[in-house]
């Protein structure tokens, strides 16, 4: 599990380059589901931009400051609505606006202290680190990202 910002901001460069190497598929793989009834490599790639977003405008401004987190999104109606729009969008925009988003995140997460890096907070009943929230976002990427992986055979 990556837990210390270097290896975060290693993941976040690298998902980067991956992402737009995703540029090189044809429409048929860009489209193909990762099993029958099961989302595409484009749902997959572009789900994970509104999550970025949710993070940067949601998430990060208020782990710093004496409140409490807003309310997280309903995850299936954000889920579906990304997956409906990454469907109907051309495989460059929806690349495009993953690195534009993810560029963002990562040049945030980069400008975070050590000190707000090991800063904990609350989510719900739980309390994490700054670090420990990024490594599960990680975890996320990692799993998307090996079923795509599987399906293209790469």
């Amino acid at each position: 599990m990556l837990r210390d910002k270097k290896s975060i901001i290693k993941h976040y460069e690298q998902s980067l380059i991956w992402v737009k190497d995703l540029r090189n598929l044809s429409e048929e793989q860009w489209r193909k589901p990762i099993e029958s009834g099961k989302w595409s490599v484009a749902e997959m790639i572009g789900h994970l931009t509104p999550w970025d977003t949710f993070v940067l405008e949601h998430r990060i401004p208020y782990l710093f400051i004496n409140t409490s987190l807003p309310k997280g999104p309903d995850i299936e109606h954000m889920n579906t609505k990304a997956a409906e729009k990454s469907r109907e969008q051309h495989l460059e925009k929806t690349i495009t606006e993953f690195v534009s988003t993810r560029r963002q995140l990562l040049q945030t997460i980069q400008q975070l202290t050590d000190e707000q890096w090991h800063q904990s907070f609350s989510i719900g009943q739980s309390n994490i680190t700054v670090a420990d929230y990024f490594g599960g976002l990680i975890d996320h990427d990692l799993h998307h990202f090996s079923q795509i992986q599987s399906v293209l055979h790469v």
